[in-house]
């Protein structure tokens, strides 16, 4: 991947940079055969003759050929190895003028008072506009209208061009799923919806996301989507701003105060050109469907996952563009709708940045005025665990990769009365981006009485998802520190042997199953989950010194029994209802270390489950259904007799000493059908989520956990009619909803959520243990069940 820079650096290098550029493709990049990409999606209503991404590379180089605007450029690839395609357009006759732009965005971070009095002063200032193409594969229209922007804004001289680009600089993220518009689906390679992925930025094409936004720190940030149709009468497509409630996080009041009216120019655009659409509905429309005008719940901007929503906490006016139709109209309206956002933001530069600014101005100056006293702490200590450093280390450079100032103490010192050491981590929240850093670091809230329903999650604490601990300070306090620009974990392996790897992160598993591989014997403990190693210090150090952990001397318990690799089938969900519902898993298995196989039903009916150690079922129940869908239908079985094959195969892999699990409602009511447990298994509702307090019994299956303990439900699942003994961890029994949005949680109070066969080796786990691969904190549930004998 590129390595970027700073929106200070990015506009300095503009100022010097000739916009007669080349395309410049970053190593190790492979272009899709044409003959491999999909015509459309059976889950599209519409399809049309969009432009397959092949296509897409020698379309910029045509258009950068023409034009002495633009800057084309590779600056990543996806998971599966295709180009990330980024378009600059600015006027040149104002390449003089970015210098004074870089003295702007240094300003606004460092003191946004004189960067407002510049603004005053200097009215001929560029503002960055970004606008995201196709997040999701199957909306093809954003792209398709992006292409048709770039092409306009980069050779075309009419007046309105011409003002447009004598206010802002356009930046073009042309395709954000490359994988997604290639094989026709919503999600990326790896089985990720990346329109869901910018807290825990798990996959290359967020990180380049990020890194976009993090370097320009747009004023505007447009998503492009589809398709919404007829959620009012004659009102076609969907413009955001959003329904309540929304992120505390945010100060909505400088976002609204410009957003809404940039959405009614939206609509405003579209509803002039009326009579350019071919199709009725568009020639019917009265107007767009706007959120927050025209809902009162379902179109949220709670949780800061969207990209529009995660850029606002960048000072972005952010919304989602959902087109009506896939096909040339639903173009054509995207390319209007963002016409209609540029045009409005050309006209209120002045002031809209000036909001912008203000934003971090009242981080700068901890001046929250709609606020609650107290809601933003004065900052966040981050102590780092003298066992396991690993985990603290991931989320500090998180923080920084997300323009969040972090610093480290050079001394101990003393916060709300409580001594930190020296080396533990501050997050201040007198800085520009402290609505960003709070959101990331807060536990959260319960949202359950504020709204009926809510579209996604509505938790997401790194803390207490990722398993560290962030101390929230309130009272004023003083430590010496430095600046941290990067942490670089380095493991290490102190005495003679035997040595403990604790049974206590991601890494720490994942080191276990690289020294399984290497041939190394380890032993566990069932009671403490800890691993244990007898081998010389030099038969370990290479693979301890790359893990981050530091591994000391220790004494093998009594009971400790040796382990083995685990051979591991995860049931492949190949995208039923447009999700990889197992992705999440399977990511999981594969950071952990274990030796994994994506094998799908019919695969499974037809081979069965041999030289697998253990069988993975976390997805959803319609993977077993035999009454599928025509767009569903590929993923699962074609006829009745492959269910029974399926079965048999399952039952007769646990017969022979085979292990099961299952994780998350949808397969815990699997597991039911297929008759491998007798307990009873209840939900929650569909748009239930959240972070609960679980009891653990802390050993075995749940080793390294205790009581009060954390966990995470989506969909959430509990069992009754389990026996004692198999009973593994329940739901606490008092208040045990932390945060999130669930109503009737008090139906689980108390009850069982992972249990354990007592005649064969079967687990069902009601949490979501690995959550779209960010409830690190949890995998090790995952793990345990493998190891578990």
């Amino acid at each position: 991947m590129k390595r970027t820079v700073s929106g200070l650096l990015a506009v300095s290098m503009l100022a010097t940079a000739p916009w007669s550029s080349v395309l410049a493709e970053s190593p190790k990049t492979t272009y899709v055969n044409a003959l491999e990409e999909q015509d459309g999606s059976k889950f599209n209503a519409e399809n049309y003759n969009f432009t397959k991404f092949s296509k897409i590379g020698a379309e910029l180089e045509r258009i950068n050929k023409a034009s002495n605007r633009i800057k084309v450029e590779v600056q990543g690839e996806s998971a599966d190895g295709n180009p990330l395609y980024v378009v600059t357009i600015a006027d040149p006759e104002s390449g003089g003028k970015f210098g004074q732009n870089q003295a702007l965005r240094k300003q606004m971070f460092k003191n946004p008072g004189k960067a407002q009095d510049w603004i005053a002063k200097n009215p001929d200032f560029k503002v960055p506009i970004m606008i995201n193409g196709s997040i999701h594969g199957t909306e093809f229209v954003g792209s398709d209208a992006v292409l048709q922007l770039i092409e306009r804004f980069a050779t075309q001289n009419d007046t309105q061009t011409q003002e447009i680009l004598a206010s802002n600089i356009l930046v073009f993220n042309v395709v954000a799923n490359p994988d997604g518009r290639i094989d026709a689906t919503r999600f990326n390679g790896e089985g990720i919806d990346l329109n869901r992925d910018f807290v825990t930025q798990s996959q290359p094409e967020t990180e380049h996301t990020v890194d976009l936004i993090t370097e320009w720190n747009p004023m505007v940030f447009l998503d492009t989507h589809g398709y919404v149709k007829n959620y009012a009468p004659n009102k076609q497509g969907l413009i955001e701003p959003c329904t309540p409630p929304h992120n505390p996080n945010y100060e909505y009041d400088l976002y609204n105060k410009w957003a809404y009216g940039q959405a009614e120019a939206m609509e405003a655009e579209i509803m002039s050109n009326k009579g350019e659409y071919d199709g009725a509905i568009y020639q019917n429309m009265t107007g767009t469907y706007v959120p927050q005008r025209d809902d009162a719940a379902g179109w949220d901007d709670y949780p800061p996952i969207f990209t529009p929503m995660y850029a606002m906490y960048h000072g972005a006016y952010g919304h989602t563009l959902e087109a009506p139709t896939n096909d040339e109209d639903g173009v054509k309206w995207m390319y209007d709708a963002v016409m209609g956002a540029l045009q409005y933001a050309t006209d209120n530069k002045d002031e809209m940045i000036t909001d912008q600014i203000e934003i971090f101005k009242r981080g700068i100056n901890f001046d929250h005025p709609f606020h609650a006293d107290g809601f933003f702490p004065e900052a966040y200590v981050l102590p780092v665990d003298e066992k396991d450093s690993t985990v603290t280390e991931k989320a500090v450079n998180h923080l920084i990769k997300n323009d969040i100032e972090v610093v480290k103490a050079t001394k101990d010192f003393t916060a709300d009365g409580k001594t930190y050491k020296k080396g533990s981590y501050i997050v201040k929240l007198d800085q520009a981006k402290a609505g960003l850093a709070n959101t990331f670091l807060w536990d959260g809230e319960d949202i359950t009485d504020d709204t009926p329903a809510m579209y996604d999650i509505s938790a997401w604490s790194l803390p207490e998802l990722w398993g560290f601990d962030a101390f929230a300070v309130n009272t004023e306090f003083n430590a010496p520190a430095t600046k941290v620009n990067e942490v670089k974990g380095q493991g290490s392996v102190t005495g003679k042997g035997p040595f403990t790897i604790p049974n206590s992160s991601v890494k720490a598993v994942e080191l276990v199953n690289s020294l399984l591989s290497q041939g190394v014997a380890v032993k566990r403990s069932e009671t403490t989950g800890d691993f244990f190693v007898e081998s010389p210090a030099n038969a370990i150090s290479a693979a301890v010194k790359a893990s981050g952990l530091n591994v000391k001397s220790g004494s093998v318990p009594a009971g400790a029994e040796a382990i083995s690799s685990v051979k591991v089938a995860i049931l492949e969900d190949g995208g039923m209802g447009k999700v990889q519902s197992h992705a999440g898993m399977n990511l999981a298995l594969e950071r952990l270390g274990f030796d994994v196989t994506e094998l799908s039903p019919a695969e499974v009916a037809e081979a069965g489950l041999s030289g697998f150690d253990a069988f993975v079922y976390n997805g959803t129940e319609s993977l077993i259904s035999t009454n599928l869908s025509v767009a569903n239908k590929e993923f699962g079985f074609q006829n009745a007799a492959q269910f029974d094959a399926f079965k048999a195969n399952i039952n007769a892999f646990i017969a022979d000493g085979g292990k099961y699990i299952a994780a998350g409602a949808g397969a815990s009511r699997a597991t039911k059908t297929l008759g491998l447990t007798q307990v009873s298994v209840n939900s929650g509702g569909n748009n239930s989520n959240g972070i609960v307090s679980v009891d653990y019994d802390g050993t075995g299956i749940t080793a390294g956990y205790g009581q009060d303990d954390i966990g995470f439900v989506y969909r959430p699942a509990w069992y009754t009619g389990a026996e004692a003994g198999e009973v593994q961890a329940s739901f606490d029994d008092s208040d045990f909803f932390m945060a999130g949005h669930w109503k009737g949680n008090e139906a689980a109070s108390g009850q069982p959520v992972i249990v354990r066969e007592s005649d064969k080796d079967v687990t069902l786990i009601g949490l979501e243990p690995a959550f779209r691969d960010h409830t690190d904190y949890l995998f090790r549930l995952v793990s345990n069940a493998l190891y578990t004998k």
